[in-house]
């Protein structure tokens, strides 16, 4: 079963933390959002292997965008 890791608000991607066939844990950074000069790391919310990274840095998103899937452990 896999997990979409999506923005919960409009920003700029700053980084991408994870690559695709990274393991990740709950909690691990998968990528860090800018918005309004904040920095705002997204977490991942379930263990497993990272499918699919669909943002680079420099992207803009918006709510509900996906950032990363996750094939869950």
């Amino acid at each position: 079963m896999s997990h979409t890791v999506t923005a919960e608000l409009v920003a700029n991607v700053l980084k991408v933390e994870v690559t695709v066939g990274a393991t990740v844990k709950a909690a691990d950074p998968v990528a860090v959002l800018e918005s309004m000069k904040m920095e705002i790391p997204v977490l991942a919310e379930v263990d497993g292997v990272v499918a699919e990274v669909v943002v680079t840095a420099g992207d803009v998103v918006t709510e509900g965008d996906p950032l990363v899937v996750i094939d869950e452990a």
